[in-house]
């Protein structure tokens, strides 16, 4: 049986739009993440997700691409905390920001060419 579904339904993304929502699923949180110190790259993914995850499979790998990366990238600042105290989480942090800055530019240049694409080093969390 069915789940009933509220609302009209939404309607599939166009192929050439396809490619600039994958595209943008990873620039709004690169943005963010630049804007917050990391901290709120999570919900431009996060958004994008849920807003664009039943109108196509593009939009969706990316979109979950990005939101793994977010996610990957939260853990190791959270991590990162603790350890300021011995002094390394001052090398973490930078270093996951550092590493997710680069993962979003490539998932965008890729979103951008059409091209499937999966983050190396991240787990699937969302897919």
């Amino acid at each position: 049986m069915s789940q009933p579904y509220y609302g009209s339904p939404q309607a599939p993304v166009a192929t050439g739009d396809e490619r600039t929502f994958g595209m943008l699923a990873h620039l709004v949180p690169l943005v963010a993440m630049v804007a917050s110190a990391g901290l709120l790259g999570f919900v431009g993914s996060l958004v994008i997700y849920l807003v664009y995850r039943d109108r196509g499979d593009f939009v969706r790998t990316h979109a979950a691409n990005s939101l793994n990366v977010q996610i990957m990238t939260g853990i190791i600042l959270l991590i990162s905390f603790p350890l300021m105290l011995v002094l390394i989480g001052f090398v973490t942090y930078p270093l996951a920001l550092l590493v997710a800055f680069v993962l979003h530019v490539i998932g965008a240049l890729k979103a951008n060419k059409g091209e499937w694409w999966s983050p190396p080093l991240t787990p699937r969390f969302v897919s």
